[in-house]
């Protein structure tokens, strides 16, 4: 279920941040793993936080993006926009591969994990912020209120043409933000390159977030639970 997890003290450093999931830290990589991983995954996005998820899952995978103009893509309802996000990176990704390649026989399934994540302020999808005004309105915005995020995530099994999509969503509840903050965070520039500007796992953010419903790594860009159920899904599709 989803229950409002209170941060008691603020985390003082950046990898604290994973204590909001309420998860224990991954084992590293460094304990050999009995059997090699019986399938391929290519993560369809460039993001940074994704990769840091897929890499904590203990997943091995390689990275092929997308470039889709995002901003082509329009509907009102958020639900519907993330999954036809998620979708299109996978069409692209797919349409520069010889699909033929990964359907030999005795081959490994290869399977491409895609996604994409809208933040909703008050009824409004918020996506990247595109100038310091827009940046500074949307973090003003959730200072002392909060904010719910919708992701669409999809994973396509190469090997068999199927393609399975779901979504997940969470709610993040803010302290109010100081001014101060909300400037640095701007000069800094990274709040330019994710939706809606919200960055939870920020040293300079963390502090302010009063509570998570539901799971980080969705707020972070993509869903563990998610991920997994959809790539065990694809492996029996």
């Amino acid at each position: 279920g989803t229950h409002r997890q209170r941060l008691l003290s603020p985390p003082r450093r950046h990898s604290e941040a994973r204590l909001l999931s309420g998860m224990a830290p991954m084992a590293t990589s460094s304990s050999p793993t009995a059997n090699p991983q019986p399938f391929k995954l290519i993560l369809g996005s460039s993001s940074v936080a994704r990769k840091n998820i897929l890499n904590e899952m203990g997943f091995e995978f390689q990275v092929m993006t997308a470039d889709i103009d995002e901003r082509s893509i329009r509907r009102k309802d958020p639900d519907e926009l993330v999954m036809l996000l998620a979708e299109a990176k996978a069409d692209a990704i797919m349409s520069r591969m010889n699909i033929s390649d990964y359907q030999k026989e005795g081959d490994q399934p290869t399977l491409l994990i895609t996604s994409d994540i809208v933040v909703v302020h008050e009824g409004i999808i918020r996506e990247k912020p595109s100038s310091k005004e827009e940046a500074r309105q949307f973090l003003k915005g959730y200072s002392g209120g909060h904010v719910s995020t919708v992701g669409g995530v999809v994973v396509t099994n190469l090997t068999t043409g199927k393609k399975l999509g779901s979504l997940d969503k969470a709610e993040v509840y803010f302290h109010d933000i100081p001014d101060e903050i909300i400037e640095n965070l701007i000069d800094e520039g990274v709040v330019f390159r994710v939706a809606g500007g919200l960055l939870l796992e920020h040293p300079l953010v963390l502090p302010f977030v009063e509570a998570v419903v539901g799971s980080s790594d969705s707020v972070m860009g993509l869903s563990k639970d998610l991920a997994n159920k959809l790539i065990h899904e694809a492996l029996l599709a």
